[in-house]
């Protein structure tokens, strides 16, 4: 058996008949919290339960939003967009605990998690846009590095295995000004205390085309790439890069892309699948199958051999129709992996 970790990128479904309204009128209404924090807690579970050895903490906020409201709220910040350590704080982690604990019970060590952060351009990106102010990318990067410290200082019944800087935005978006050594500057910053406690940090990037940056830094370790969707995006990755850098790939096995998917369905029955509950299972019993998922890993394994240090969905599943074809996605990352013959 190989020694890759399972994980997953974060966004969940959420359960039937919690609306994304009430959701973000709970996180931004501390007396809410009570009906919450179950409500991610379960969503967790379900991901440890579905064999993920690595498991973010379900995201049910907007990536961006949720860490610029903490980032532009005065009463958060000593000066602007700078924020204050104490609150650099992803309140997931709290929600989990009780997940976690039960799991510490049971298997007498913590569970190990990955957290996801978004990443300093991604920010910069969301309140500037195509402009090029080099201390402003960086004090976001010193940001993230505060979100990421305090997780890691303050991770309870978790064990932080992993951290992901999300940053869909390098190699696709023509908004990007700045050029690569800024951009790698600002990924060492945001890496900092990961990296300074020998955490993996990982970069989940939408296309690999620019993947040499996160090389480059020594500090982000494993690259993402959404292979499952795009079998041809591997191609662009060079072993040997990898290997002199000493970076690791964390590979999508399982396709994500749900309009895609329910579209091939669509295709066969001749129909909108969308308002079929039971067809829409087939995403996970006849698309996106343990034996689809086993082969995609294996391809990618006799590629790159153990420099695959991380497996898993290519992307999140907050898009997906229900909770329970989510599950069984993840059940089938499990299987697929683990049944492969390396």
């Amino acid at each position: 058996m190989n020694n890759v970790i399972l994980d997953d990128i974060g966004s969940y479904p959420l359960p039937a008949g919690v609306s994304k309204e009430w959701i973000q009128k709970a996180f931004s209404n501390y007396y809410d919290r009570e009906k919450l924090f179950p409500l991610i807690n379960a969503a967790f579970q379900q991901k440890i339960d579905a064999g993920v050895e690595a498991p973010t903490y379900p995201q049910y906020q907007d990536m961006t939003e949720q860490f610029l409201s903490i980032i532009k709220d005065p009463d958060s910040t000593d000066e602007p967009f700078r924020v204050k350590e104490r609150d650099a704080k992803i309140v997931e982690l709290e929600a989990i605990q009780p997940a976690a604990y039960e799991y510490m019970q049971s298997h007498g060590g913590k569970p190990n998690t990955r957290i996801c952060i978004t990443g300093p351009l991604e920010l910069y990106l969301r309140e500037f846009g195509g402009t090029e102010y080099t201390d402003i990318l960086y004090l976001f990067a010193e940001n993230v590095d505060l979100f990421v410290k305090n997780s890691i200082e303050n991770s309870g019944y978790l064990n932080v295995s992993v951290v992901s800087i999300d940053e869909p935005s390098i190699g696709i978006n023509p908004q990007v000004m700045f050029d690569d050594d800024t951009l790698i500057e600002a990924l060492k910053i945001a890496s900092k205390s990961a990296h300074k406690k020998g955490i993996d940090v990982q970069i989940h990037l939408h296309s690999p085309l620019h993947y040499k940056i996160a090389c480059a830094t020594s500090q982000v370790n494993v690259i993402g790439v959404e292979s499952a969707g795009h079998p041809s995006y591997l191609d662009l990755i060079d072993k040997k890069v990898l290997e002199d850098s000493d970076s690791f790939l964390r590979v999508g096995v399982a396709r994500t892309d749900i309009s895609n998917l329910v579209s091939v369905l669509n295709d066969k029955y001749n129909t909108n699948v969308w308002r079929d509950a039971v067809r829409l299972k087939e995403i996970a019993t006849e698309l996106e199958t343990p034996e689809v998922i086993r082969k995609r890993f294996e391809k990618a394994y006799s590629m790159f051999g153990e420099r695959v240090k991380y497996v898993g969905p290519d992307c999140g599943l907050g898009s997906w129709p229900s909770q329970e074809i989510a599950f069984q996605l993840l059940q089938n990352v499990t299987e697929g992996v683990k049944s492969a013959s390396m």
